[in-house]
């Protein structure tokens, strides 16, 4: 995990990227950027990461990715790719040791459907924990959402596998593996309480070597989220 201080408005750019390296572009507590971290840990792959201020962005990173997100990634060519599942596919492409996506295209396609399900779940969890802090009733949310875990519940119950892609950790497990990271941050853990497959998911999720390498503790979490929410984000909170 990096231990670098942000890079806001006004510092110097970095040098370039190292041969045999590639550079991300982070944010130490944002769960997209997450994704990547993840990936580039399970693979063993080397790189070096600059993390970003996102609410004071250097010019220079606005240069190479003009919408401002992370995760970006950038090669020793120069070649720049955003967007976190897609940083991910292009990982998996381009280091092909240790594969994390499926080789069948039906597989990938799977994975990329299941992907596109779970974008619709990643909302809740930003949410009930705004609705909460407004004083706004979240029952109805809170309902929804253990809905939809319920159904992931299910798809681990018919495929009677340890992952959501077989019985070892695969790129779709990593894609979604930051929001459950921080369901007790957003205190949202006793969602779980009726989906027993998925409750026994994160705790195998938890034994990954790549999870351990880029997870924070709830307590930093928590610390953080606070100054997020109140709108001065410490981006380098812990350091």
């Amino acid at each position: 995990m990096s231990t670098e201080k942000c890079f806001a408005k006004g510092s110097a750019a970095p040098g370039p990227v190292p041969n045999g390296y590639i550079r991300l572009y982070s944010m130490r507590f944002c769960p997209f950027a997450q994704r990547t971290r993840l990936v580039l840990s399970a693979k063993g792959i080397k790189h070096d990461t600059i993390n970003i201020n996102l609410k004071d962005k250097p010019d220079w990173f606005l240069e190479r990715n003009p919408l401002g997100l992370v995760p970006t990634l950038e090669t020793p060519a120069g070649e720049v790719i955003y967007e976190s599942p897609i940083t991910c596919d292009y990982l998996d492409e381009v280091y092909p040791e240790k594969k994390l996506l499926p080789s069948s295209p039906f597989g990938k396609a799977q994975q990329k459907m299941m992907l596109e399900l779970f974008s619709k779940i990643t909302p809740y969890f930003y949410k009930i924990p705004m609705g909460r802090k407004n004083g706004q009733d979240v029952s109805e949310l809170e309902a929804e959402l253990k809905e939809k875990l319920s159904k992931l519940n299910e798809d681990l119950v018919n495929k009677k596998t340890k992952y959501f892609g077989g019985d070892s950790i695969t790129m779709i497990d990593y894609m979604m593996w930051p929001w459950f990271e921080r369901l007790e941050v957003f205190e949202l853990k006793h969602c779980l309480d009726s989906t027993p497959e998925l409750k026994k998911w994160t705790e195998r999720m938890l034994d990954d070597a790549a999870v351990k390498a880029t997870m924070h503790s709830v307590d930093n979490y928590k610390a953080f989220y606070k100054t997020y929410v109140e709108g001065k984000p410490n981006y380098d909170y812990g350091l």
